[in-house]
């Protein structure tokens, strides 16, 4: 879609989160911007053995996904979370070799992201996506004992070409997505799997 964007087939699309986008665009030296931050499909932290963050104990085990991409957005939810320290500046390409700071010397186990739900018998924590989760039974809002917010870089975004900023047409578009109507739509029908953040 930001090839079909890019290329003119498309006026915008709404299908990608941040950090994705400005990857693709500086690999491909797209001239697209974003307009709009929409919602969120947030990751979050989920009690294993540990019932609450409290709980959790020196050497407890936490699940983290074991792809590049969320494994910087986990560790980046677990130092938000007051349980890691990361190098300052690493952000969405934090690994573990970034953590400076574990006060509990917690153990960070990398797993395939679809099978942390899965693994919570093993872990004291895990910290896993939205999508995951809901497909295992979980119920974010309710579940989660801290979940990502509209601050996180993986804010699922409305793009459009530089050169189109002031279509009136497009930001009415972006008006909408952001809008009151569309904020209750998403709290009404997925079940905190996706948040609005405005």
């Amino acid at each position: 879609p930001n090839i079909q964007l890019a290329d003119g087939q498309l006026a915008a699309n709404f299908f990608q989160h941040i950090p994705y986008f400005e990857g693709f665009i500086a690999e491909r030296n797209l001239d697209l911007i974003w307009t709009a931050k929409v919602h969120i499909e947030p990751m979050g932290g989920y009690p294993g053995k540990a019932k609450t963050l409290e709980e959790l104990g020196e050497g407890d085990q936490i699940g983290i996904p074991n792809d590049v991409t969320n494994g910087g957005r986990a560790l980046m939810l677990l130092e938000k979370a007051g349980l890691i320290k990361l190098k300052d500046g690493v952000g969405v390409d934090a690994t573990v070799l970034d953590i400076v700071e574990n006060p509990k010397n917690l153990k960070i186990v990398e797993l395939n992201a679809e099978i942390l739900p899965r693994s919570l018998e093993d872990l004291d924590l895990a910290v896993i996506n939205g999508n995951f989760a809901i497909q295992a039974g979980f119920s974010p809002l309710d579940d989660a004992l801290f979940l990502e917010d509209g601050d996180s870089a993986y804010v699922n975004i409305f793009a459009i070409r530089k050169e189109d900023r002031d279509d009136p047409a497009l930001k009415k578009i972006a008006e909408i997505l952001t809008g009151a109507e569309v904020k209750q739509f998403i709290l009404d029908n997925y079940a905190g799997g996706v948040l609005p953040v405005n």
